[in-house]
């Protein structure tokens, strides 16, 4: 997989740790069949949680930015709207 996400301006200012999270997801994908890779997806928030790490809103989108370039078409509109979705009910409670 292109490491050129590891150039990203917000990766400087996330801790090692989430940075080694998201080495290893960027390694995940690389092996999960596409047909597998939303869920993949859904499942990082509860690992990360289990882990101790948390991500913000910026750092989310990053991980949606280097998985949304291994999804079809389809998964893509499927990961626009949970995203959207999932900001309509932060904004609700936030």
């Amino acid at each position: 997989m292109n490491e050129d996400w590891k150039k990203d301006p917000r990766i400087q200012s996330m801790k090692p740790e989430k940075i080694a999270f998201l080495s290893e997801l960027t390694s995940q994908i690389q092996n999960t069949p596409k047909n597998q890779l939303l869920n993949r997806f859904m499942t990082l928030n509860a690992e990360a949680n289990q882990r101790g790490i948390s991500f913000s809103d910026e750092e989310t989108q990053l991980m949606t930015d280097i998985l949304i370039n291994y999804l079809n078409p389809a998964d893509r509109g499927k990961l626009a709207l949970l995203r959207t979705l999932s900001q309509k009910l932060a904004s609700r409670h936030g």
